[in-house]
């Protein structure tokens, strides 16, 4: 009989909560040392976030870092395979389709909303390949390390020590709390964010399964940003479509991008309750 290892640290929450801190270090740690490499280099902290290939270098060495540390606690602490956080394709495909166009059609919802109410114009379209493609490439990252940061990691043991429910709240204020040093954020964006962020693991919490919210996470923002020219959580990047946004920066997001509209908390409940019932119609154990 095969025997299954205990983890080093008993208390789910107690693990969670060290690899959070853990994490948010490495995170500071790394993106200061690439900025400070940056600036011996070009001489300005500012072509940091003025040219895309130098984002793109910050955000792939703290995500190489937080990888690196994620397989640490699983195969240490956790004493569990890397996979077991989530990543089994078989029979979850699915759930991919399911989370990357319900990511297009709330985007796409949400923009024909705009341009209705006279608040948003796509002026004209562009493609650039080379930087579009590196935009593919960063959003696979973003989306594939902060899933695996939040919901394969954090919900993944705070669920071992608490109600699912609640421990998709905690995991979801982590989430927000991780982008509260953006550009031009504001507290309704957090919300925003928050909200997402219950979205994208109610899946997890009835399949412990990432694809879902990987898929949903990455179309989020390449639609939102490369492809229809919102700024992405306060960053801006090249884009097909130019637009022009002259409504009320309530209802366009202004800076932050389309998450800091009151369109979003809106188009993410209706989206939050729709996908409750779904999976709880299709995974929740039925008790006679």
């Amino acid at each position: 009989m095969e025997t299954i290892a205990k983890p080093l640290i008993k208390q789910g929450w107690l693990r969670a909560l060290i690899y959070f801190v853990a994490v948010f270090l490495i995170v500071v740690a790394s993106q200061t040392i690439v900025v400070l490499a940056i600036m011996q280099l070009t001489g300005s902290a500012e072509a940091t976030n003025d040219s895309l290939l130098n984002f793109g270098l910050l955000y792939f060495s703290m995500a190489v870092a937080v990888f690196l540390f994620t397989l640490l606690m699983r195969k240490v602490v956790d004493r569990k395979s890397f996979k077991s956080l989530g990543f089994t394709w078989k029979g979850y495909s699915n759930e991919a389709g399911l989370g990357f166009f319900a990511s297009v059609a709330m985007l796409g919802i949400g923009s024909l909303i705009l341009v209705a109410l006279g608040y948003l114009d796509f002026i004209s379209a562009s493609v650039d390949a080379g930087p579009l493609l590196l935009e593919i490439a960063i959003m696979v990252v973003v989306a594939f390390v902060e899933e695996l940061s939040f919901r394969g990691y954090l919900l993944n043991n705070l669920m071992q020590s608490m109600n699912k429910w609640v421990a998709l709240g905690i995991s979801a204020l982590l989430f927000a709390a991780f982008h509260g040093t953006n550009p031009d954020v504001t507290v309704f964006a957090i919300i925003n964010i928050f909200l997402a962020g219950v979205l994208m693991g109610l899946n997890y919490i009835f399949t412990k399964n990432l694809w879902f919210s990987i898929f949903f996470h990455f179309a989020w923002n390449y639609f939102q940003g490369p492809l229809l020219g919102y700024e992405v959580s306060g960053l801006k990047l090249t884009s097909v479509l130019q637009q022009s946004l002259t409504g009320p920066e309530l209802w366009t997001g202004g800076k932050f991008g389309f998450e800091g509209s009151l369109l979003c908390p809106l188009l993410l409940i209706v989206a939050i309750l729709l996908f409750s019932y779904t999976f709880l119609k299709r995974y929740q154990p039925v008790v006679i």
